[in-house]
């Protein structure tokens, strides 16, 4: 394998790394704020990269997709352990547990427009490397956030899903343990990466566009 797609693909496992513990960091400080405490009190309130980390979601499934055979390091995704809390303890449950599913994806709406913003202004340096550097990262961030809004357990719409059919705790935990088997499958089918790939693009065009980056 050529040494300068070993870096590039390095450097896109970092920024995945990155961007995944900032959206748990987002869930378990809106749970926080919600009134549950259980993330707090396991450590998961921190962008210490290490307490958020799925040995498949993390570690295995993105080193795949970046070095696998397929070649896929443009398409990257993954998840992290997904953060605990107490349903008990929120203010307003059905709110709050919507709230704490799409405090994830929000963060990753967030950090992309930093990270475009972040692009136009190595524009104005000059600087191609960084601005395609960010712009990928931005892209990758994007990626993260429509992909956990698919409702396969454990991404973040199926939380969402659950809480608006009334679906049982324990019904969703025992589809949970089978959970990353369906994303794999879900993964393979074209309309669904077309979907994504569509999502991400348009959604970074815009912020292109908005941050008024030259043509």
């Amino acid at each position: 394998m050529d040494s300068q797609i070993i870096v590039n693909g390095l450097i896109t496992y970092l920024g995945l790394i990155i961007l995944l513990t900032f959206h748990e960091f987002a869930h378990a400080w809106t749970a926080w704020k919600c009134g549950d405490d259980t993330a707090r009190l396991q450590g998961r309130l921190s962008i210490n990269p290490i307490v958020h980390i799925d040995p498949i979601g993390t570690v295995l499934l993105p080193l795949f997709m970046i070095f696998g055979p397929a070649g896929l390091s443009r398409f990257v995704i993954g998840w992290a352990k997904p953060v605990p809390f107490n349903a008990s303890n929120l203010n307003n449950r059905f709110r709050d547990e919507m709230l704490i599913a799409m405090a994830g994806p929000a963060m990753n709406i967030i950090l992309a427009v930093v990270l475009v913003g972040f692009a136009r202004v190595a524009v104005l340096f000059g600087s191609e490397t960084a601005t395609d550097l960010l712009l990928h990262m931005a892209a990758l961030s994007l990626i993260l956030c429509f992909f956990n809004l698919i409702p396969i357990p454990p991404l973040d719409g199926s939380h969402v899903l659950r809480n608006l059919t009334g679906m049982t705790y324990e019904t969703y935990f025992n589809l949970s343990r089978f959970g990353f088997i369906a994303i794999i499958i879900v993964l393979q089918i074209p309309f669904v990466r077309a979907a994504l790939s569509v999502l991400v693009g348009g959604t970074l065009d815009a912020l292109v566009f908005c941050f008024h980056f030259p043509s």
